[in-house]
């Protein structure tokens, strides 16, 4: 599998989720990968981070490092006029009836939020190939574990969606015939769509799977709130078979590691960047903080 390798940031709010985020892909910019930074998550942080408006169209901030922030909603639309597309063009037959008027319905389907950031994150990744790693400012855990859970249960639903439409051509003759080189083929073009999206869910699967492609980083502090919350990230991603790639553990008492809160965390690298006196807004201080500490983080951020 080529392309970039993307790196994805998950945490409970307030826990310098962000702040990690853009501290790792300046760090990354500086040693002269190409980087791209994007926040997923509603909040936007990053524009307060970088102290610059951020939109869907990539910013530069220095040279080979960029940063977006998707706008959720104006992806959710574009989700939708995509689906309506597909009904149309894969049941054009159903205009006759004056069905049409009923997909409007689909507006109010719930996991909408996920499937636009999905069909975002595809866009990235096709569009910035070419990049050394995407970075990924996640949405609330919630939402985030729905976005990894996304394939694996897409491939459980289309799974029934193929078997049930294979029984309905059985019954009925809903089969197209195509000449191809002087031969007959059968063609049917609800089977070919649902075909086409499990290997599209398939291929996003074992991507997110691949430990060499996805790096999850989980950033923690050593209250008992975030600590909760991480661990039903890490049972929750583990349920899907992701693995977290390291632990970014901010706040830390001295010589104190993430295994010591507790003992599911041990073996699994860990993170740390230390307290910083100065506010880290702006690129002038974020740059000056990695300078500062140039020593610690090389030893520490070994996704290169």
């Amino acid at each position: 599998m080529k392309g970039p390798t993307n790196l994805f940031f998950m945490g409970k709010g307030g826990v310098g989720k962000s702040t990690s985020a853009a501290l790792t892909s300046v760090f990354l910019a500086q040693k002269g990968h190409r980087v791209l930074l994007v926040s997923l998550d509603p909040a936007h942080n990053q524009s307060d981070i970088f102290e610059k408006t951020f939109s869907d169209k990539p910013s530069e901030m220095m040279p080979r490092f960029l940063v977006a922030e998707i706008d959720q909603d104006a992806w959710i639309r574009t989700y939708l006029k995509d689906v309506h597309h597909q009904i149309n063009k894969t049941y054009a037959y159903l205009t006759a009836f004056n069905l049409e008027k009923y997909f409007d319905v689909i507006k109010h389907s719930p996991g909408l939020e996920e499937y636009a950031l999905m069909l975002a994150f595809e866009k990235i990744r096709k569009n910035y190939s070419h990049f050394d790693y995407l970075m990924f400012d996640m949405p609330p855990t919630a939402l985030s574990l729905k976005f990894f859970s996304l394939p694996s249960l897409s491939l459980v639903w289309i799974e029934h969606l193929l078997a049930l439409r294979r029984e309905i051509i059985e019954k009925r003759e809903l089969i197209t015939k195509i000449k191809l080189l002087g031969k007959e083929f059968e063609r049917d073009k609800v089977l070919n769509k649902i075909e086409e999206q499990r290997k599209q869910y398939q291929a996003l699967k074992e991507m997110f799977e691949d430990t060499l492609h996805t790096h999850v980083f989980l950033v923690l502090n050593p209250d008992k709130l975030s600590h909760a919350e991480s661990l039903r990230i890490f049972n929750a991603l583990r349920q899907i078979n992701i693995k977290l790639y390291s632990t970014i553990y901010n706040k830390r008492p001295a010589n104190k590691s993430c295994a010591q809160i507790d003992p599911v965390f041990a073996g699994i690298p860990m993170l740390n960047f230390p307290y910083s006196e100065t506010p880290l807004i702006g690129m002038s201080n974020l740059q000056q903080f990695l300078k500062a500490n140039e020593e610690v983080l090389e030893k520490q951020i070994t996704v290169c």
